[in-house]
């Protein structure tokens, strides 16, 4: 049902701040693009944003929107999902992305902005306004999973490749390797536009059905937001988050192109299957576990899980925290209005 009383430069306002947010998602998530290829030297920090912002721009076109749906309708109860609500919980994910980003941690920018949306939608209907069902459920148990699935996708194609090239000579496999590598980085890529994108997608098109401005009742994600978002976040991954490149590329492991390959290779392997199944998995999650993944085959201590202990607290935290920052903000709106 569309929204009584609600001015149309509110909605406008309302998609102004998702298509803000979806900037900051590939400023921020810029790091998980591009993160391997700048750590193995392969490109240069300007040419992989330039083609990681390309390959973010076409994932959506490539893997559909089903992500898109899961979001739009599948967090906030639909007599809840109101162009003020959608708008403090997309404030309350952006705020967090700024913090973390500020800090240089990698936390998900998809996990804010559910996050978001549950303070936002608990701070005014109480815990009936959320579905937590399918959308929420699946929102956690992958938190976990998809980590431990990178994880293990890269340690295992890792140690193959390893075995396979063991008599090979170094400068061969790294010459090689550095040319797959772009290959696999450009899927990663294209992956986390068909997945991160998708979620900002599917609010902007929440909000256009709350501010009766889509004809049609069923969930559908028009072709323009689909251009729309997806640019805005090809621009934000463009410009690029180099706190959080930093830390990924080059604090959390040292990688080979071949581990590089690996990692982008598992990570876009999840956030493939995640984006037809329509799940909204962090992108940011899939290619930490694959990175600690990869490390992990030269030796344990290669891999500074002192560091990957702060990165999962950041995730663990994640989802109360903007959700508490929408709460506050979505009070402050019903104060106002």
């Amino acid at each position: 049902m569309p929204e009584a009383g609600v001015p149309v430069m509110a909605v406008y306002g309302a998609i102004a701040i998702a298509l803000a947010f979806d900037f900051l998602n590939g400023f921020h998530d810029a790091a998980n693009s591009i993160a391997t290829i700048v750590g193995t030297k392969v490109l240069r920090p300007i040419q992989a944003v330039a083609i990681a912002g390309a390959a973010n721009l076409a994932g959506p076109f490539i893997f559909g929107t089903a992500v898109a749906s899961t979001v739009g309708k599948g967090i906030i109860q639909p007599e809840f999902s109101t162009v003020y609500v959608i708008a403090a919980g997309l404030v309350g994910g952006l705020i967090w992305d700024l913090l973390t980003w500020y800090f240089g941690l990698p936390s998900s920018s998809s996990h804010a902005l559910i996050g978001g949306l549950i303070g936002s939608a608990l701070a005014v209907g109480g815990i009936d306004a959320v579905i937590w069902g399918q959308g929420i459920q699946k929102t956690l148990i992958f938190m976990v999973v998809s980590p431990l699935i990178g994880l293990a996708i890269a340690y295992g194609l890792t140690l193959g490749l390893m075995f396979a090239l063991y008599r090979a000579r170094p400068d061969k496999v790294n010459k090689a390797f550095g040319k797959l590598q772009i290959a696999s980085s450009t899927f990663f890529s294209l992956t986390h536009g068909a997945n991160d994108g998708q979620k900002t997608m599917g609010v902007i098109t929440a909000l256009l059905i709350a501010g009766g401005m889509l004809g049609s009742k069923a969930f559908a994600v028009p072709v323009p937001v689909i251009m729309a978002a997806a640019t805005a976040m090809s621009l934000g991954t463009f410009f690029g988050g180099w706190r959080i490149v930093k830390t990924m590329a080059f604090r959390l492991t040292s990688l080979k192109p071949y581990q590089g390959f690996c990692a982008e290779t598992g990570g876009g392997a999840i956030l493939t299957a995640m984006a037809w199944l329509g799940i909204p998995v962090s992108t940011t999650h899939a290619i930490t576990g694959s990175i600690m993944g990869t490390g992990a085959t030269k030796r344990f201590s290669a891999v500074r899980w002192g560091l990957g202990r702060r990165i999962i607290y950041a995730w663990a935290i994640t989802i109360p925290a903007s959700a508490a920052i929408a709460a506050a903000c979505m009070l402050v709106l019903k104060a106002m209005t």
